[in-house]
Protein backbone atom coordinates (compact mmCIF):
# COMPACT_ATOMS: atom_id res chain seq x y z
CA UNK A 1 0.00 0.00 0.00
CA UNK A 2 2.69 2.21 1.24
CA UNK A 3 4.43 1.85 -2.51
CA UNK A 4 1.23 2.55 -4.13
CA UNK A 5 0.91 5.85 -2.27
CA UNK A 6 4.26 6.90 -3.58
CA UNK A 7 3.51 6.16 -7.05
CA UNK A 8 0.50 8.21 -7.42
CA UNK A 9 2.44 10.62 -5.09
CA UNK A 10 4.92 10.23 -7.47
CA UNK A 11 2.62 10.78 -10.62
CA UNK A 12 1.42 13.96 -9.14
CA UNK A 13 4.22 15.81 -9.00
CA UNK A 14 5.96 15.21 -12.04
CA UNK A 15 3.16 16.04 -13.69
CA UNK A 16 2.68 19.21 -11.54
CA UNK A 17 6.28 20.17 -12.70
CA UNK A 18 5.65 19.77 -16.03
CA UNK A 19 3.43 22.40 -16.33
CA UNK A 20 5.52 24.82 -14.30
CA UNK A 21 9.24 23.13 -13.09
CA UNK A 22 10.27 25.92 -10.58
CA UNK A 23 7.65 26.95 -7.93
CA UNK A 24 5.70 23.41 -7.55
CA UNK A 25 9.21 22.28 -7.16
CA UNK A 26 9.36 24.42 -4.20
CA UNK A 27 6.04 23.43 -2.43
CA UNK A 28 7.10 19.41 -2.55
CA UNK A 29 10.28 20.24 -1.10
CA UNK A 30 8.80 22.64 1.69
CA UNK A 31 6.47 19.67 2.63
CA UNK A 32 8.99 17.14 2.31
CA UNK A 33 11.30 19.41 4.55
CA UNK A 34 7.94 20.08 6.95
CA UNK A 35 7.64 16.02 6.79
CA UNK A 36 4.12 16.47 5.66
CA UNK A 37 3.11 13.24 4.25
CA UNK A 38 6.52 13.72 2.34
CA UNK A 39 10.48 13.11 3.43
CA UNK A 40 13.27 12.23 1.57
CA UNK A 41 15.71 12.23 4.41
CA UNK A 42 17.94 9.44 4.94
CA UNK A 43 18.01 9.07 1.56
CA UNK A 44 20.09 9.11 -1.59
CA UNK A 45 17.63 11.88 -2.43
CA UNK A 46 17.34 13.96 0.09
CA UNK A 47 18.84 17.15 -1.34
CA UNK A 48 15.23 17.74 -2.86
CA UNK A 49 14.50 19.16 0.39
CA UNK A 50 17.48 20.67 1.47
CA UNK A 51 18.05 24.31 1.24
CA UNK A 52 20.41 24.64 -1.51
CA UNK A 53 18.34 23.28 -4.24
CA UNK A 54 15.23 25.15 -2.57
CA UNK A 55 17.07 28.25 -3.10
CA UNK A 56 18.16 27.13 -6.69
CA UNK A 57 14.81 26.44 -7.49
CA UNK A 58 13.55 30.03 -5.77
CA UNK A 59 16.13 31.81 -8.19
CA UNK A 60 15.00 29.53 -11.46
CA UNK A 61 11.67 30.84 -10.34
CA UNK A 62 12.12 34.09 -10.22
CA UNK A 63 14.55 34.25 -13.58
CA UNK A 64 11.30 32.77 -15.48
CA UNK A 65 9.34 35.04 -14.75
CA UNK A 66 11.46 37.69 -15.92
CA UNK A 67 12.25 36.11 -18.99
CA UNK A 68 8.17 35.56 -19.40
CA UNK A 69 7.96 39.32 -19.17
CA UNK A 70 10.78 40.35 -21.15
CA UNK A 71 9.56 38.15 -24.33
CA UNK A 72 6.23 38.25 -25.96
CA UNK A 73 4.51 36.03 -28.39
CA UNK A 74 4.49 38.82 -31.21
CA UNK A 75 0.93 38.37 -30.90
CA UNK A 76 -0.16 42.11 -29.88
CA UNK A 77 1.60 43.06 -26.70
CA UNK A 78 0.81 39.83 -24.56
CA UNK A 79 3.74 38.42 -22.39
CA UNK A 80 4.51 34.90 -21.31
CA UNK A 81 4.75 33.30 -24.81
CA UNK A 82 7.67 31.94 -24.46
CA UNK A 83 5.95 29.67 -21.70
CA UNK A 84 4.79 28.05 -24.97
CA UNK A 85 6.73 28.22 -27.79
CA UNK A 86 10.29 29.40 -28.44
CA UNK A 87 13.55 28.69 -26.36
CA UNK A 88 13.03 29.31 -23.58
CA UNK A 89 9.82 26.90 -23.78
CA UNK A 90 12.19 24.10 -24.24
CA UNK A 91 14.16 25.16 -21.75
CA UNK A 92 10.99 24.88 -19.07
CA UNK A 93 10.16 21.78 -20.52
CA UNK A 94 13.56 20.16 -19.54
CA UNK A 95 13.80 21.56 -16.44
CA UNK A 96 10.39 19.57 -15.80
CA UNK A 97 11.45 16.72 -17.15
CA UNK A 98 14.52 16.60 -15.04
CA UNK A 99 12.70 17.91 -11.91
CA UNK A 100 10.11 15.28 -12.65
CA UNK A 101 12.17 11.83 -13.15
CA UNK A 102 14.39 13.22 -9.74
CA UNK A 103 10.74 13.72 -7.49
CA UNK A 104 9.35 10.09 -8.84
CA UNK A 105 12.74 8.82 -8.15
CA UNK A 106 12.77 9.87 -5.22
CA UNK A 107 8.94 8.60 -4.13
CA UNK A 108 10.36 5.45 -4.76
CA UNK A 109 13.61 5.21 -3.14
CA UNK A 110 12.18 6.79 0.00
CA UNK A 111 9.99 3.65 0.07
CA UNK A 112 12.73 1.01 -0.66
CA UNK A 113 11.91 0.47 -4.08
CA UNK A 114 13.56 0.18 -7.60
CA UNK A 115 14.71 3.45 -8.66
CA UNK A 116 15.27 3.93 -12.06
CA UNK A 117 11.87 3.12 -13.42
CA UNK A 118 11.07 6.63 -11.46
CA UNK A 119 13.43 8.41 -13.72
CA UNK A 120 11.39 7.51 -16.59
CA UNK A 121 7.66 7.28 -15.34
CA UNK A 122 8.70 10.92 -13.90
CA UNK A 123 9.93 11.91 -17.36
CA UNK A 124 7.08 11.14 -19.20
CA UNK A 125 4.46 12.52 -16.71
CA UNK A 126 6.07 15.84 -16.58
CA UNK A 127 6.45 15.84 -20.68
CA UNK A 128 2.39 14.63 -21.15
CA UNK A 129 1.88 17.58 -18.59
CA UNK A 130 3.58 19.95 -21.08
CA UNK A 131 2.35 19.13 -24.03
CA UNK A 132 -1.02 19.09 -22.53
CA UNK A 133 -0.84 22.53 -20.37
CA UNK A 134 1.12 24.39 -23.09
CA UNK A 135 -1.54 24.21 -25.86
CA UNK A 136 -3.74 25.28 -23.67
CA UNK A 137 -2.52 28.13 -22.29
CA UNK A 138 -1.84 29.37 -25.44
CA UNK A 139 -5.04 28.82 -26.70
CA UNK A 140 -6.52 31.37 -23.33
CA UNK A 141 -4.35 33.49 -23.90
CA UNK A 142 -4.83 34.43 -27.84
CA UNK A 143 -8.36 35.81 -25.89
CA UNK A 144 -7.29 37.37 -23.22
CA UNK A 145 -6.53 40.92 -23.47
CA UNK A 146 -2.37 42.05 -22.50
CA UNK A 147 -3.64 42.56 -18.30
CA UNK A 148 -4.98 39.66 -18.52
CA UNK A 149 -2.44 37.55 -20.23
CA UNK A 150 0.01 38.89 -17.75
CA UNK A 151 -1.47 36.60 -15.08
CA UNK A 152 -1.42 33.48 -17.04
CA UNK A 153 1.66 32.62 -15.59
CA UNK A 154 0.32 32.91 -11.81
CA UNK A 155 -2.47 30.93 -12.64
CA UNK A 156 -0.60 28.23 -14.19
CA UNK A 157 1.44 28.28 -10.76
CA UNK A 158 -1.55 28.05 -8.60
CA UNK A 159 -2.72 25.13 -10.37
CA UNK A 160 0.43 22.92 -10.54
CA UNK A 161 1.12 23.92 -6.68
CA UNK A 162 -2.31 22.89 -5.89
CA UNK A 163 -1.73 19.82 -7.90
CA UNK A 164 1.68 19.15 -5.83
CA UNK A 165 0.02 19.23 -2.76
CA UNK A 166 -3.50 17.40 -2.92
CA UNK A 167 -0.96 14.84 -4.33
CA UNK A 168 0.72 14.39 -1.54
CA UNK A 169 -2.39 14.82 0.85
CA UNK A 170 -4.50 13.09 -1.27
CA UNK A 171 -1.85 10.55 -3.02
CA UNK A 172 -5.04 9.26 -5.47
CA UNK A 173 -5.10 12.64 -6.44
CA UNK A 174 -1.84 12.11 -8.71
CA UNK A 175 -3.19 10.03 -11.23
CA UNK A 176 -6.65 11.64 -11.42
CA UNK A 177 -4.70 14.66 -12.25
CA UNK A 178 -2.91 13.21 -15.10
CA UNK A 179 -5.72 11.24 -16.16
CA UNK A 180 -7.33 14.79 -16.51
CA UNK A 181 -3.88 16.37 -18.48
CA UNK A 182 -4.23 13.33 -20.79
CA UNK A 183 -8.21 13.94 -21.49
CA UNK A 184 -7.04 18.07 -22.25
CA UNK A 185 -4.09 16.58 -24.50
CA UNK A 186 -6.33 14.39 -26.06
CA UNK A 187 -9.15 16.86 -26.64
CA UNK A 188 -6.83 19.65 -27.72
CA UNK A 189 -5.49 17.88 -30.59
CA UNK A 190 -8.49 16.57 -31.86
CA UNK A 191 -9.77 20.49 -31.88
CA UNK A 192 -6.25 20.87 -34.08
CA UNK A 193 -7.38 18.76 -36.28
CA UNK A 194 -10.95 19.65 -36.81
CA UNK A 195 -9.24 23.47 -37.62
CA UNK A 196 -6.95 22.04 -39.88
CA UNK A 197 -9.44 20.47 -41.54
CA UNK A 198 -11.42 23.40 -41.78
CA UNK A 199 -9.32 25.15 -43.02
CA UNK A 200 -8.52 22.55 -45.98
CA UNK A 201 -12.03 22.73 -46.77
CA UNK A 202 -11.79 26.74 -46.60
CA UNK A 203 -9.06 26.43 -49.80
Amino acid sequence: MHLAFDICQGVGLAAAVGIRPFLPALAAGALAAGDVELDFKHTQYAFLQGAPLLLALVVGAVILTFLERKFHTGEGDKPGGGLERGPLAVAVILAGVVVGALLFAGELCRGGATVWPGFIAGAVCALIAAAASRPLFARVRARLDASAAAALPLYAEGMAILLVVLSVLLPPVGPIGLALLIWLLIAGRGRGEQKYAGLRILR
